[in-house]
């Protein structure tokens, strides 16, 4: 099959604000690409990710996405379901969104992934989704050795209050290690040689995509939470905002926090020791002491727009 020219856009996802947050290359009108094909046009762009968006196989439905890492497939990721949202409701509702919110339903690896997106005039387009699962937790990490070693930080800074290293996973495994101070998380820098070892190998379902580390200690007035996540083994030596990790976070605060019943909001920033702040909003509902369900949003800046050969 020769060569289409087929449209793309740059956006940027969890801010409002051009050259911030985590870039999303989404290139639309997607029908006829092999996989091979999507994979080659991931590493050229060499973004965290890469999305493919295609006519839904249930009509019922917004579109049907795949995401590419620069080194493989992801069932679900975060950033790339809020900037997909994003534009598939700019392209088909744009006179809608100012009034109110348009509801895009993504057909995904991991199922149908429903999300909303609202922009009102002079407001920055705003997206989320909804959990398409809850989050599960995998396993404990016990080795803080292993763990701080993999990161080159002190077994000391490893840990605070209820919180200890752990896997959890809502649709993308991650390893949950809570970090002591701001200070601490600044200096982390991962280990090739040690870091996928430190997590304990794999989990059901697929690996552990990367390690998220987090503290309670943040930059910006009104967040909850500072994070950093590092995935080298997939091609992203630090990720600007980790929007599936974010989902399954929402397992860890509630296990570890225990908010009261209701709704709750965390603020999560994440991106700053790159120079590409990124603020994420994750919704939770507590109902009887347990996650009933939860939700990732955040603001989409749009970039650029092109078209490649593929």
């Amino acid at each position: 099959m020769s060569a289409l020219r087929r449209e793309y856009h740059i956006v940027d996802v969890f801010t409002d604000t051009p050259f911030a947050g985590n870039p999303l290359a989404i290139v639309i009108q997607a029908e006829g690409l092999s996989t091979e094909r999507m994979q080659a046009v991931a590493r050229e762009f060499n973004l965290s990710e890469t999305v493919f968006v295609f006519e839904p196989r249930d009509p019922v439905n917004s579109a049907r996405i795949r995401i590419f890492t620069p080194k493989g497939e992801l069932p679900f990721a975060g950033h790339p379901t809020v900037g997909a949202a994003a534009l598939v409701a700019k392209s088909r509702a744009a006179d809608v969104l100012g009034r109110e919110e348009v509801l895009v339903a993504l057909e995904e690896g991991v199922g149908t992934v429903l999300c909303t997106a609202r922009g009102p005039k002079g407001q920055p387009l705003r997206a989320s989704f909804e959990l398409p699962r809850l989050p599960e937790f995998v396993r404990a990490l016990e080795n803080r050795d292993a763990i701080a070693a993999a990161l080159s930080l002190d077994p000391g800074d490893i840990g605070f209050e209820r919180h200890a290293p752990a896997v959890w996973t809502a649709g993308a495994a991650f390893a949950f290690v809570p970090v002591a101070t701001r200070e601490a998380i600044a200096r982390a820098r991962p280990r090739a040689d040690l870091f996928d070892a430190a997590w304990g190998g794999d989990v059901p379902g697929g690996d552990v995509l990367g390690a998220w580390l987090y503290t309670e200690e943040c930059e910006r007035a009104g967040s909850d939470v500072h994070a950093r996540m590092f995935a080298p083994a997939r091609g992203i030596a630090e990720d600007p905002a980790t929007g599936s990790a974010a989902a399954a976070f929402a397992g860890v605060a509630v296990a570890c926090e225990r908010p009261d019943d209701g709704a709750h909001t965390i603020v999560i920033e994440q991106g700053f020791e790159m120079g590409r702040p990124s603020i994420m909003l994750l919704g939770v509902d507590v109902v009887g002491g347990r996650l009933v369900s939860a939700s990732v949003g955040g603001a989409v800046a749009f970039v650029a727009k092109g078209e490649i050969e593929a």
